[in-house]
């Protein structure tokens, strides 16, 4: 039987998410405890929480195996941070735990969260999941470039193949291109019936496309709701600093989310050529000496910031600019 902290006291919850189970730690000291992964486990599982001051619960992003819990955990008020594997890896190192188990792991998120508990910006950590009109767009979204990357393998393949597989190549790329059409039309159709008012600012901005607009809202909610700093941060598209001692190195971006860097790198080269703010703002650079790389990533945090803005104020990208 597991004994459950003091009431008297904030304890953090770790939970270590499989397929089929989740090992629950109330607390960094407290032996940890198994429920199923499905409703009935839940039920068991917000029971043995009832009646506890818990500050936060930390998961680990587990390919979507965690959204279920995490939501059910959300709806009865509990705070819940989704963490990078990564992350919770690297602060087990740094804790000289080696070892891995799924107890284990559970115990090191609660302890996590008792760190992430006392940080500056805490709630940074602690989102707001997506509602189910978003899961589904996000959905449609990676599907789609799931179907991109196929078919993209497949004309690469199509360059070198013997002429014996290439009506299989070619059947297979017809194939990709008709469920990649499909996949736009849903994900369109989606964006129209739900997010109509935004999707038709977002539109404002030159540069900025269907395909863009549904990965802005299917990964980015927090459009509209941070700093420009914050929202650059949270993409990856802010250079961090590379600095020790007299050492200067080369500010690059890197973490965030990089499926929407990888759509805002398109509208970016679309923006460059067309966008009235982006356009001059890119030449600039340029004429700077700045590498086109360079001058192009910060034309995507430059546009990032203006559709931030928009989302915003509500206003168009002529007045929001």
């Amino acid at each position: 039987m597991v004994s459950l902290p003091s009431t008297q006291s904030c304890v953090a919850v770790g939970i270590d998410v499989a397929k089929d189970t989740l090992d629950v730690a109330i607390g960094a000291i407290e032996p940890s405890f198994t429920v199923k992964n499905e409703p009935g486990g839940f039920d068991e599982l917000l029971g043995k929480l009832a009646g506890l001051q818990v500050s936060l619960i930390v998961l680990e992003a587990t390919g979507g195996w965690e959204a279920a819990v995490a939501c059910a955990l959300q709806a009865r008020g509990y705070a819940v941070a989704v963490v990078n594997p990564r992350q919770a890896r690297d602060f087990a190192r740094s804790m000289g735990q080696l070892a891995k188990t799924d107890s284990i792991d559970a115990r090191l998120l609660a302890q996590l969260g008792e760190v992430i508990e006392r940080h500056p910006e805490r709630n940074k950590f602690v989102k707001t999941l997506p509602d189910e009109q978003q899961q589904e767009l996000a959905a449609l979204v990676t599907r789609r470039a799931q179907l991109v990357a196929m078919l993209a393998m497949e004309t690469n393949r199509l360059r070198l193949a013997h002429k014996a597989a290439k009506r299989s190549i070619q059947r297979i790329i017809v194939a990709l291109r008709a469920e990649l059409s499909s996949t736009d039309k849903d994900m369109n159709a989606h964006v129209r019936q739900h997010y109509a008012d935004l999707a038709a600012l977002l539109h404002t901005a030159k540069g900025v496309g269907d395909t863009t607009i549904a990965t802005l809202i299917a990964q980015l909610p927090e459009l509209g709701k941070l700093s420009r700093r914050e929202i650059s941060a949270l993409v990856g598209v802010a250079p961090l600093n590379r600095d020790s001692g007299q050492f200067r190195g080369r500010r690059c971006i890197h973490g965030g989310r990089s499926g929407m860097r990888k759509a805002l790198y398109m509208a970016a080269l679309v923006a460059t050529r067309h966008n009235p703010a982006i356009r001059p703002f890119y030449e600039r650079l340029l004429a700077a000496g700045k590498p086109k790389k360079v001058a192009l990533v910060a034309c995507m945090r430059k546009l990032l910031t203006i559709l931030n803005a928009m989302a915003r104020t509500g206003m168009p990208f002529r007045l929001a600019t």
